[in-house]
């Protein structure tokens, strides 16, 4: 039988790389640059396919589908009918 994935471990590495710190800390240069850090605006820089392209709802923004994406299951299908 196949060894169990630790998906905690395996996200906190990721999260923890330079890469992923790199990342974070251009995404937040951006917001202070433009005065919307910490705020209480409820805007995050937009980032799609890996670019800064404006500003957008943190809601909309950290639940866009793709790489890492959480998955949607039917109370979400059931949600958006409304």
């Amino acid at each position: 039988m196949a060894k169990k994935r630790n998906f905690k471990r395996e996200y906190a590495l990721y999260q923890s790389s330079t890469k992923m710190k790199k990342y974070r800390a251009s995404l937040n240069k951006y917001n202070r640059q433009h005065g919307t850090y910490g705020n209480g605006d409820n805007l995050d820089a937009s980032h799609k396919h890996g670019k800064i392209v404006g500003y957008e709802s943190s809601h909309t923004n950290k639940g866009r589908t793709g790489e890492g994406g959480r998955k949607r299951g039917r109370h979400h299908r059931m949600h958006n009918l409304k």
